[in-house]
């Protein structure tokens, strides 16, 4: 293994277990935030929920960029024994990384890519100019480079299907807006610091918005109501205006 990886693995695997109030765990994984950490918490989270087979006062695991929520039932599991289900699950995972979960390169389902078709800039990426000007590259540059990337979803997140894509390329890390909007329009993508995402359903938001897909990115009336779930990897598709 190169030098610095076996480091970099080691701390993957020694996570912070705190209580949260009374009837929850969270495991949190040491920083720098990066997809193998997501990967490593959706592995812990996968742990976890084949643990509540035996153990059925713990709670559905909720897992993040970094870290994993654990609820549990303090009238069915004592925090000690809770602790102990958390603790041997990340130490399970651990005991396998990197080489049965490592960092995310693909589908962990072994699933093709899912392709967004997008409109760029105009009406529908109202801040593509301003992304553009502010690194000093033409909107077609920025276009190009969002299009072009990989992303794998870190994780859902802030509303239902939302999901957080990391692979955005450095070039196009961009602040927050400074003035949230108050009405975001379903099927937005947006950039916000080093991640992208696409809005599944109109609400506020201030992430800056480069285009938006007619994709449904969230519908309650299917089996799988999200289109997209941790560990996808994601391709956005240039599409002309309507």
């Amino acid at each position: 293994m190169p030098d610095g990886h076996g480091e970099r693995f080691a701390a993957l695997a020694s996570p912070t277990i705190v209580p949260i109030g009374d009837a929850a765990i969270l495991i949190t994984l040491d920083p720098p935030v990066d997809p193998a950490r997501s990967a490593w918490a959706q592995a812990v989270a996968a742990a976890l929920e084949s643990a509540r087979r035996g153990t059925p006062a713990l709670g559905r695991p909720v897992p993040a960029l970094a870290s994993v929520l654990v609820p549990f039932d303090p009238l069915g599991i004592d925090l000690a024994a809770a602790t102990d289900v958390a603790r041997a699950a990340a130490t399970a995972v651990g005991a396998v990384w990197p080489a049965a979960v490592g960092p995310a390169a693909s589908d962990p389902d072994g699933r093709p890519p899912i392709e967004i078709p997008v409109r760029y800039g105009g009406p529908d990426g109202p801040d593509l100019d301003e992304v553009a000007a502010l690194h000093g590259v033409r909107p077609a540059d920025v276009i190009e480079l969002h299009a072009s990337a990989r992303y794998h979803v870190l994780f859902i997140g802030f509303a239902p299907g939302f999901g957080y894509l990391g692979g955005l390329p450095a070039a196009l890390a961009t602040p927050r807006r400074a003035s949230p909007r108050e009405r975001v329009p379903a099927g937005s993508v947006g950039i916000a610091g080093e991640q992208t995402a696409v809005y599944p359903l109109a609400m506020p938001g201030g992430w800056q918005l480069i285009g938006r897909t007619e994709a449904v990115l969230f519908d309650p009336t299917h089996t799988d109501p999200a289109l997209l779930r941790p560990g996808a990897e994601v391709r956005f598709v240039p599409v002309t205006s309507r």
